[in-house]
């Protein structure tokens, strides 16, 4: 319920997730830059971080959404830099396991610890745990709603230059 000259509350969620988001890929620019990396190579290490210590090119390939190829010249880069390291698969020698390099590991956790130390600390001072659960909840389905639209924007045809929807110059 809203009063005259407030914006119902779904509308200030939808704004305040918008600017976290952007908050976020702000972040991840200067995190990007601060490695010098591009922001997909920055992807590949935050996956191989948090989500898959140890993954396939092929694993990679696919939570990217990019080609083999693609994948094959990422992690030339990011081994070169010294960020990642291939090592044989234990049980297929046609294939390959891909970790971050405890070096980098360190620098990582280092750079971005000031920012989950500070988080932790202001959401534990400003929040019940009921009240962070429902957080919780809200960035849980928020994420799954996301990975839905992304697998979705993946199986579209790709779009170049001039190539809008309903624009009939672009045919």
């Amino acid at each position: 319920m809203t009063t005259a000259g407030q914006e119902p509350p779904q509308h200030r969620l939808g704004e305040a997730t918008r600017a976290y988001q952007a908050a976020v890929d702000d972040f991840d620019r200067e995190l990007a830059h601060h490695f010098g990396v591009n922001e997909t190579d920055l992807r590949c290490l935050e996956i191989l971080l948090q989500e898959l210590p140890e993954a396939s090119p092929s694993q990679l390939a696919d939570r990217l959404g990019l080609t083999t190829g693609s994948t094959t010249a990422l992690l030339d880069r990011l081994e070169r830099a010294g960020y990642l390291a291939r090592r044989p698969h234990p049980t297929d020698r046609r294939k390959s396991i891909v970790r971050a390099t405890p070096t980098f590991q360190q620098s990582a956790y280092a750079v971005m610890a000031p920012l989950v130390d500070e988080g932790h600390r202001m959401i534990a001072d400003a929040f019940t745990p009921d009240q962070i659960a429902t957080i919780a909840d809200f960035l849980q389905r928020a994420t799954e709603l996301q990975q839905r639209h992304v697998q979705q924007l993946r199986s579209l045809p790709r779009m170049r230059g001039n190539e809008r929807a309903g624009d009939p110059t672009s045919r």
